[in-house]
C-alpha cells in the first residue's frame, strides 16, 4: 500500500505537466480549403499516367466539372453561368439535317466502347454512344440503367409525328442540343456531352436523333 501513496503523486504531477506542456504549445492551424483542393489535385495528378489515347489532359475541368464535383452544389448565378457556356458551344446539323438513320441509332445506343487506353483510335467514329447504361429506350432491351430517365416512346410522348414538321422543331432542336452539350439545359448533368466532347461525331447523332424521333423507331412504336 505505501508503494501505491508513493507513486500516486509521482503519477498526478506527471500528468499535470503534461497538460501544462500541452496548454502552453499553440496546436498547428489546419489546411485550408484551397490547400485541402491544391493537395487533392496533386494527388489526382501523381496517380496517373498516360498510356495509349488516354491522356493527362482528361484530369482538366471545366467551370462546370469544377463546380459539379464539388462538395456544395454551384449557385444559381454559376449553373446558369455554366448553361450558358455549354449552350455557345452547340454545333447545329449541316443544312439542317437533324434525323438519320435509327438502326444505326440502335447500334450506336447497344454498343458502350470506346475511349479506354486500349483503344486503337480516339476518332469519333470508334466510339459507341452506350445509351443503354443509363436509360430505357426500347421494350425489347430488357436490361438497362436507370442513372436517366426512360427514353421509351420519347418522340410519341412529345407530339412528335414528322420531325419535318415546324410544329415540333422546338423538342427537334431541343434533343440535338442536349446530345450535343448536355449542361446547356442542367448545369450539373451526368450525360456525356457527345458532340462537344468528340465523343461522337455529327453523322452519329443524327442517327441517334432519329431513334429517339423517327416514328418508324421501336422506340416510338
Amino acid at each position: 500500500m505505501k508503494t501505491h501513496h508513493l507513486l500516486l503523486p509521482a503519477a498526478a504531477l506527471a500528468a499535470a505537466m503534461l497538460v501544462a506542456g500541452c496548454a502552453g504549445s499553440a496546436a498547428p492551424a489546419p489546411p485550408s480549403a484551397a490547400e485541402l483542393d491544391r493537395q487533392a489535385l496533386a494527388m489526382i495528378q501523381a496517380s496517373f499516367r498516360e498510356q495509349g489515347i488516354a491522356k493527362l489532359d482528361r484530369l482538366n475541368q471545366d467551370l462546370g466539372q469544377k463546380a459539379c464535383s464539388s462538395g456544395q452544389p454551384p449557385t444559381e448565378a454559376v449553373a446558369r453561368q455554366i448553361e450558358a457556356e455549354a449552350a455557345a458551344t452547340v454545333r447545329w446539323p449541316g443544312g439542317g439535317q437533324y434525323l438519320g438513320d435509327w438502326r444505326e441509332g440502335e447500334k450506336l445506343a447497344q454498343n458502350g466502347r470506346g475511349m479506354t487506353w486500349t483503344d486503337t483510335s480516339a476518332a469519333p467514329t470508334a466510339n459507341g454512344a452506350q445509351c443503354y447504361n443509363c436509360h430505357q429506350i426500347s421494350p425489347a432491351e430488357v436490361s438497362f440503367g436507370t442513372i436517366g430517365p426512360s427514353l421509351y416512346r420519347y418522340g410519341k410522348l412529345r407530339g412528335v409525328t414528322d420531325p419535318a414538321d415546324p410544329a415540333s422543331a422546338a423538342i427537334v432542336q431541343y434533343t440535338w442540343g442536349k446530345l450535343w452539350n448536355s449542361k446547356a439545359y442542367a448545369a450539373c448533368s451526368n450525360m456525356p456531352r457527345f458532340g462537344h466532347a468528340r465523343l461522337l461525331d455529327e453523322a452519329q447523332i443524327r442517327h441517334l436523333m432519329a431513334l429517339l424521333l423517327d416514328p418508324k423507331s421501336p422506340v416510338n412504336q
